[in-house]
């Protein structure tokens, strides 16, 4: 029982860690459960990855309480900003949550394998090296440096750009900060707005799982599995507080471009990994 624990503490920590970074964290969380052999059943571990989630996504919301809280003491013209960031957010979440009810079952089905996931690993690299080196010498100019100053039109572009994350592989970040730099928004504040989405995505997936596999009785879970499922969660938070900073921090100096790289390499990792588990 204490092996499966640090097992799950570990996930959490890959969770904690990739949520946020444009590379995929669903991908990281599968790599680490197969590497380590977890003996979690599949009705368990497809809540699992979930609701783990849940504890990345308060991490955000305490690390911008008072950005997101639009009744902490601030001015009105702040209050009114908050309100208005609150709707350029459900503008942008609306898409892939429509989307992603009508087709979840199917994209378990049929999106799920590792090939797919590798080819969204790459391909998405190459965009982001790409682009990065597009934009390298050239004087940055951005329509909107802030989250709070994306238009609403800005947010539904951003939107429609992380429908592309229904596709596993891809990256809910991934897709939201390569949109949201591509049609004129910062680096920070894509990233930003790119937490600021998850929210209600991933509150909205969480339960959506959650209330799917208790009408289908699946949520009978031993005790072992629901200490497992509260120390990744607890993990996955406190790293968290963590990785959130540390992305701002670090874009505020550095391009997306190795991150790029990380997902070429990973991708190519990832379909060795597959001919060589078909060949054993």
């Amino acid at each position: 029982m204490l092996i499966e624990l640090l097992k799950a503490i570990i996930i959490g920590l890959v969770e904690g860690i990739t949520e946020w970074l444009p590379i995929s964290s669903s991908t990281h969380v599968e790599l680490a459960s197969a590497l380590m052999k977890t003996n979690y059943s599949e009705a368990f571990y497809k809540v699992f990855e979930v609701v783990i989630q849940l504890g990345a996504i308060l991490a955000v919301i305490l690390v911008y309480w008072r950005r997101l809280w639009p009744w902490a003491e601030k001015t009105e013209l702040r209050k009114r900003r908050t309100y208005a960031l609150w709707i350029k957010i459900i503008i942008a979440a609306a898409p892939a949550a429509l989307v992603g009810v009508l087709i979840d079952d199917w994209r378990d089905e049929h999106l799920g394998g590792m090939w797919i996931r590798a080819a969204a690993l790459i391909v998405y690299g190459v965009l982001f090296v790409v682009i990065e080196r597009m934009r390298a010498g050239k004087k940055e100019s951005y329509l909107y440096r802030e989250a709070e100053d994306i238009s609403m039109g800005t947010a539904l572009k951003i939107g429609l750009f992380q429908l592309l994350s229904l596709i596993p592989g891809t990256s809910r970040s991934g897709s939201t900060i390569l949109g949201g730099t591509l049609v004129g928004v910062s680096r920070k504040a894509a990233a930003e707005f790119s937490f600021f989405v998850a929210i209600p995505i991933m509150f909205g997936a969480s339960g959506l799982k959650v209330v799917k596999y208790a009408l289908d009785g699946e949520l009978a879970f031993t005790g072992a599995e629901v200490l497992s499922l509260i120390a990744a969660t607890v993990t996955a938070f406190a790293v968290s507080m963590f990785a959130v900073r540390a992305l701002i921090g670090f874009i505020r100096s550095h391009s997306f471009e190795c991150f790029g790289w990380y997902r070429i390499v990973l991708g190519i990792v990832v379909i060795l990994w597959t001919l060589l588990g078909k060949s054993a």
